[in-house]
């Protein structure tokens, strides 16, 4: 049964229906029949908008579908979507009203043209963090598009097709029998995704111009936003270009760190984020990539919508990424014994034996973490000793299934075709290859700045960091960078946000010098 404070917000919720919302659940003799029932009961009681029926259709599982008067099944649920995947439920709810957050007529459009009828399952774990982002992102694609239909799969209740089809970490979308992704990815990498393998419709390129602006920040993370609300604070004409609001920081579970703030998880300051910009004059350009950049007195820039937008003055801010061990292997088997996320992916290597390559804070909580639930762990530090606090090496070290392996390059992951069988590592001191036989390889090997895009204009060190000055100014005159992107030392999110401060009070006075 749901609690009487959540029904309470349901009902506030969806007092902004205004046509039926229909839960369809399939008939099923499961033992969490009940459960599912009980919790769509709950669900309907909150608005009479909202209607729960039984369908004729029958399922080995607790089993269901959402849609509205018009489109009949755009979206399913193959499970019970509680804990992390309750959210799932109440979005495609408001969704399939049209309600709740939805990209712009631009990105709207950009989905309608994917070609085909598309039918796409989402396996899941209720433990995964980054699973909701992947079937929230489907399910709105489901109710844009007519002739898309996407299913949620708790891996839960289907565990002989998870292992028919291979899947060894979650969220993993397939189609039919074939893997579309594995892992986390957002809204805009998905649909370029989907544009890859499916194509999409030509349409007469329109190049909308958007105007000129004093300041257009690049990257809406914690430096990101910072600078934008400065900049408009000061009467600038601003605009912030966006993959995601928050970026990396929506992935970061716990934030415990902030100065004031005791307690915090990414999401929640991303979405701070997003409502504290949007109390300004911002004009927030979200799910885009900038292809190009031409410099000048006017910045023009060239956006992968087929939009421009020009400025004065430029703050790069696009932060930084998961990096990948670029060797073989590493691709071909993501999401089939490559895993980036251990907290998702671990329950899969229960009693398997998996390494963990990395031998930081990340990799080392990982593999305290994976511990608990493996049958072994073996830990990768390419440097001669472990880079962690020594708080979390002497935990290692105390549990009696890791084994701690330094001064080691990863250099091929193997596979049978289907998944990870074993991997090679030369040893440092001696340059020996050797084999390791396992089943599970957790990347955790930090972070890469995101400034692939512009590398060739303004100055990068030998790591991609973009070479600011104190005041955030690059080799490029109206150029500036803030946050992790740039060679300023200590990647926090609380440093994040003053260089942000301090770059957009560097643009006013720049500009106002001019």
């Amino acid at each position: 049964m749901l609690e009487a404070a959540i029904l309470s917000q349901l009902k506030t919720v969806f007092e902004k229906l205004e046509n039926n919302i229909y839960l369809s659940y399939y008939k099923s003799s499961h033992s969490k029949q009940n459960e599912l029932l009980d919790m769509l009961q709950g669900v309907s009681s909150t608005s009479n908008k909202i209607i729960l029926e039984e369908s004729q259709e029958v399922s080995s599982y607790p089993k269901f579908k959402i849609f509205n008067s018009i489109k009949k099944s755009s979206i399913t649920f193959s499970g019970i979507p509680g804990g992390h995947e309750f959210s799932s439920l109440v979005l495609s709810i408001l969704n399939s009203d049209l309600k709740g957050k939805f990209p712009d007529e631009m990105l709207v459009e950009r989905i309608k043209q994917i070609k085909g009828s598309i039918s796409l399952k989402t396996f899941i774990s209720l433990s995964c963090e980054n699973c909701p982002e992947v079937v929230q992102s489907l399910n709105l694609i489901a109710v844009i598009k007519d002739d898309f239909h996407h299913e949620m799969v708790d891996g839960e209740f289907t565990p002989e097709l998870i292992s028919d089809l291979g899947i060894q970490g979650v969220p993993s979308v397939v189609d039919n029998n074939k893997l579309i992704h594995s892992g986390k990815i957002t809204l805009l990498s998905l649909i370029e995704k989907l544009e890859k393998t499916y194509g999409k419709r030509e349409v007469a390129s329109s190049n909308k111009d958007l105007g000129v602006y004093d300041v257009i920040v690049i990257g809406g993370g914690p430096a990101g936003a910072s600078s934008a609300i400065y900049t408009s604070r000061k009467g600038l004409k601003t605009a912030l270009i966006t993959d995601r609001i928050g970026g990396q920081v929506q992935d970061t579970k716990s934030i415990e760190n902030m100065i004031s703030i005791n307690y915090t998880e990414g999401k929640d300051l991303s979405n701070s984020l997003d409502k504290h910009m949007k109390d300004y004059d911002i004009n927030i350009l979200e799910h885009r990539k900038v292809e190009t950049i031409e410099d000048g007195d006017i910045k023009k820039l060239n956006l992968d919508s087929g939009e421009i937008i020009s400025c004065k003055s430029l703050v790069i801010a696009t932060g930084a990424e998961w990096k990948e061990l670029g060797i073989e292997g590493e691709k071909e088997y993501n999401g089939r014994g490559v895993a980036f996320c251990p907290h998702c992916d671990g329950p899969y290597y229960k009693g398997k034996d998996i390494s963990v390559i990395g031998g930081g804070n990340s990799g080392v909580e990982a593999a305290i973490d994976l511990a608990g639930i493996v049958k072994t762990v073996t830990l990768f530090e390419f440097s001669p000793e472990l880079n962690a606090d020594d708080i979390l090496i002497n935990k290692l070290k105390s549990l009696d299934n890791v084994t701690i392996i330094t001064n080691a390059k990863t250099t091929r992951i193997i596979g049978n075709g289907e998944k990870v069988t074993s991997m090679e590592y030369e040893d440092r001191s001696n340059n020996e290859i050797k084999s390791l036989k396992l089943e599970g390889i957790f990347v955790q090997i930090g972070l890469v700045p995101n400034s692939g895009f512009i590398k060739g204009l303004v100055k990068t060190n030998k790591y991609g960091e973009i070479l600011v000055s104190e005041k955030n100014r690059t080799n490029i005159d109206k150029i500036y960078a803030a946050g992790d992107v740039t060679n300023v030392p200590y990647k926090q999110i609380i440093i994040a946000m003053g260089e942000g401060a301090k770059v957009g009070l560097t643009a006013f006075e720049d500009l106002m010098i001019a």
